[in-house]
């Protein structure tokens, strides 16, 4: 539910930022949100991974390496008592810096850690260079 319940913090926090943000249904393979400006001249797809307290990772799936474009953005979002963190870092930043694979039960993940990302902190402005 945290994960989900990210999804609707994000698209809020970039409504706020001027955006129009639509979640996507959770069927959507590697877009939670589709994002557009006021003008709808530029449009995005966002991927939101969350950790619900101050996690030093966020867990990938296998299909991250493939959801590579210039208009495709991760955001990472830690789930802290007093907020929100987040990591806005493009698709091609997330696929070339994660780790793994990792099996765990009948499932293959990824991770990307804080440190690797820790430069995306708050850089809501990649959506508007994308």
């Amino acid at each position: 539910m945290r994960g989900h319940a990210s999804v609707y913090i994000v698209a809020a926090e970039l409504s706020r930022r001027g955006f129009i943000a639509s979640p996507t249904s959770r069927s959507a393979r590697g877009a939670d949100i589709l994002v557009t400006d006021q003008n709808c001249k530029h449009a995005y797809s966002v991927q939101v991974k969350t950790n619900a307290k101050n996690a030093s990772f966020w867990l990938l799936s296998p299909h991250t390496k493939e959801m590579v474009s210039p208009t495709h953005v991760y955001v990472l979002v830690n789930i802290l008592k007093e907020g929100y963190a987040f990591y806005i870092a493009p698709s091609k930043v997330v696929a070339r810096r994660m780790d793994g694979p990792v099996t765990q039960g009948k499932g293959t993940w990824y991770s990307i850690s804080r440190e690797k990302v820790k430069e995306f902190k708050d850089k809501w402005e990649l959506l508007e260079e994308a």
